[in-house]
């Protein structure tokens, strides 16, 4: 069952998958899955523990532990695609233009680029967030300004490289468009090797906002953030250590979720040594092409 998961899905181990995939799937159906609103509010319930009607007990507001869990992996998730796919397209855009053109566009937008690079992206993201504010979208504006530098400075390096093979040159001879080019020939191999990087970054930026909420400048109350429940359990500790436990152990298991993710990925990137059915079925091979080629002599 093992080895027809990882031919399905491009040889990654299911072990690295599967967990990413609860994580979408929880997020995804957290309506469904979440027995109560997640800000509904029965102080009479107040800090209760595990119940059969609260299976992880309730906050200092009465609200439902788990189903602000649930609540906080879609607004998580939510968040981390749209930072993502922003900084994606923003970095692919700036390093291809600046590898394909090159000169002096390419000395001005890798100088910017390299500035950017130069700060950790949290502080980026902070003094971003100084200027314009915080809240939710000033968080996702703040974290795609930081987070795009490294996206496209790899697109500039693939694109640079791709730009002067053979059939790059034999393309634009019979007058194939600068268009058709990138998007046939250049596109493919940028995205194969930003989108590695880009699974593995996707634990870091859900790290990313959950600090930022923790902080206060990111997700605020009443959305269930992982980031900002632990600072709402941090004055309850003592009395009920889920509060802060809880969310902390889901933020953690998702980070590592997708940093093993990203490291799978890669490995695929790889070559291989040639063992077992592989191995035979090409001896195989080599040994009818040797015979077919002194049958031909013949």
């Amino acid at each position: 069952m093992i080895s027809r998961f990882r031919t399905r899905f491009g040889g990654i181990s299911p072990y690295a998958l599967i967990p990413v995939l609860l994580f979408i799937l929880v997020a995804l159906f957290a309506p469904v899955l979440a027995r109560y609103a997640p800000d509904s509010q029965v102080i009479t319930d107040a800090m209760q523990g595990p119940s059969p009607a609260h299976w992880l007990g309730t906050d200092y507001l009465g609200r439902d532990v788990l189903s602000r869990l649930i609540w906080a992996a879609r607004v998580s998730l939510v968040a981390m695609s749209i930072v993502l796919i922003s900084a994606l397209v923003i970095g692919i855009l700036v390093g291809s233009i600046a590898g394909y053109i090159g000169g002096k566009v390419d000395l001005l937008l890798i100088g910017m680029i390299d500035i950017m690079l130069s700060l950790p992206s949290l502080i980026i993201a902070l003094a971003l967030i100084g200027i314009i504010g915080p809240g939710y979208w000033s968080m996702i504006a703040a974290l795609t300004l930081a987070w795009w530098a490294n996206y496209a400075r790899m697109s500039r390096a693939v694109v640079a490289g791709e730009v002067h093979q053979p059939h790059i040159e034999a393309c634009r001879i019979v007058g194939a468009s600068h268009w058709w080019i990138f998007t046939r020939h250049i596109l493919p191999s940028v995205l194969g090797v930003v989108l590695v990087y880009a699974s593995a970054d996707a634990g870091a930026l859900v790290l990313s906002i959950a600090t930022l909420s923790f902080l206060g400048l990111g997700v605020v109350p009443p959305t269930p953030e992982w980031g900002q429940m632990v600072v709402d359990g941090m004055n309850y500790l003592e009395d009920s250590p889920g509060m802060v436990v809880l969310p902390g152990l889901a933020l953690t298991l998702v980070v590592i979720s997708f940093n093993v993710l990203g490291e799978a990925i890669a490995l695929q990137k790889l070559p291989r040594a040639v063992k077992g059915r592989a191995m035979t079925k090409r001896m195989r091979a080599r040994a009818l092409e040797e015979q077919a080629t002194k049958r031909s002599a013949h």
